[in-house]
């Protein structure tokens, strides 16, 4: 499915989703939230091809099985609408009834299919979305549109909840001396664990792609970067990451076999820019861990212990009062399952020797602390089996964390 490797430049670019070409964006306020901008809307000029990547969730949001009825129904994508605010989730039918409402005018003042357009909400569960402040707003959104960095910062801020800043990310690559760019928005800062972070993402580019192959480079996209993050452990029910991309005009069956380096190397660099914003921000978070787990035996195993290591309660809080408890870091290890060696594993902390084999402290407990110290901290696992090795990434758990969650609604 990706091209022999190939060396290959990408070029960091301002404006995220806005600077894909064809894409056009814009994010207002609709009053479901009392001040701030609470609905995105993002439009293509082209059919696209679209591929999805929601929660584990067994709990699914309306949006979700409304969007996904969508993409069973109709080849191609055309727009996309993201309110904030109301999740919209475990409200029943009539949930379903206002997502396919919400699409239905969107659809009507873009003159589309209902059907061609993805529907997406974050915010308070339980909640009955109130369609016709959407619909109000939609129709402020349709003669708001635009293209560039300031549209797409408008959307980014219309989709978080309790995010502190916006989060965009663009990069451009070359193809057949042809210029093509990668671009997305995302919003997460709480409710964030592996398995399909509890956040939402929206990614697009002009380079043609069908929708297999699309699926295929999120799927492994999403692997190392989405599903590699933890910030509390939760996972929400309204999950999503969906991926747009140029339909591809020929009817050639090899279309879409083989995607260049260059344009795999993009969509993996957005969304694991995306996520590490995700952990950057937090909710209440004040440190950020790197962990990385190498000399394993297979991709699987390390994976499976660095997202025990980020996702343990016992880590985060040590991590914030920088407490060189080590031994909260290998008890989550060893409590992934995932066939560790007791007796060939050691320990660095920001690259420096912390354990040895055996449990043989190598740095002292005011050594140690110093290390934890800085804002971003590294932690390498060696497992001493193999020569795999996978990442993730984390931040610590606040005491702010709880005042925010403790007051979420009230």
């Amino acid at each position: 499915m990706i091209a022999p490797s190939s060396s290959f430049e990408l070029i960091a670019l301002r404006g995220g989703l806005g600077a894909v070409p064809g894409v056009r964006l814009a994010g207002v306020h609709a009053g479901i939230k009392p001040r701030k901008r609470d609905l995105a809307l993002v439009v293509f000029d082209a059919p696209q091809s679209c591929a999805s990547v929601v929660t584990t969730n067994e709990i699914k949001a309306a949006p979700l099985l409304v969007s996904a009825a969508h993409l069973r129904e109709s080849r191609t994508m055309r727009a996309l609408v993201c309110n904030s605010g109301c999740a919209n989730a475990c409200t029943g039918e009539r949930g379903e009834r206002d997502a396919r409402a919400t699409a239905r005018q969107a659809a009507t003042l873009l003159d589309l299919l209902p059907s061609q357009v993805i529907v997406a909400s974050t915010g308070v569960i339980g909640v009955a979305l109130p369609v016709d402040r959407v619909q109000r707003g939609l129709e402020r959104a349709v003669a708001q549109l635009d293209s560039g960095a300031k549209a797409a910062f408008d959307a980014a801020e219309a989709i978080m909840t309790t995010d502190r800043v916006p989060k965009l990310c663009a990069y451009a690559f070359y193809h057949q001396d042809r210029k093509y760019v990668v671009g997305g928005i995302a919003k997460g800062s709480g409710m964030i664990a592996p398995n399909m972070a509890t956040m939402l993402a929206f990614i697009a580019t002009d380079f043609p792609v069908s929708s297999d192959a699309l699926a295929h480079a999120l799927r492994g996209a999403n692997e190392e970067s989405f599903n590699m993050i933890s910030v509390d452990g939760d996972m929400s029910t309204n999950d999503a990451v969906y991926a747009f991309a140029p339909v591809i005009l020929s009817l050639s069956k090899d279309d879409g076999a083989e995607l260049p380096a260059a344009f795999v190397g993009a969509l993996n660099a957005v969304c694991l820019d995306l996520a590490k914003a995700m952990v950057s921000d937090g909710e209440g978070a004040t440190k950020r861990l790197e962990v990385r787990v190498t000399q394993a035996r297979d991709v699987a195993q390390a994976r499976a212990i660095a997202r025990a290591i980020i996702n343990s309660n016992l880590v985060k809080t040590a991590l914030y009062g920088e407490d060189p408890n080590w031994g909260r870091i290998i008890a989550a290890a060893g409590a992934a399952r995932a066939k560790l060696d007791p007796d060939r594993w050691s320990l660095f902390a920001n690259g420096k020797p912390w354990v040895g084999v055996g449990g043989i402290e190598l740095l002292s407990e005011a050594e140690a602390h110093r290390e934890l110290e800085p804002e971003t901290i590294s932690v390498e696992l060696r497992l001493g089996v193999g020569e795999a090795e996978a990442t993730g990434w984390g931040c610590d758990l606040s005491r702010d964390y709880v005042r925010i969650n403790a007051n979420y609604r009230t």
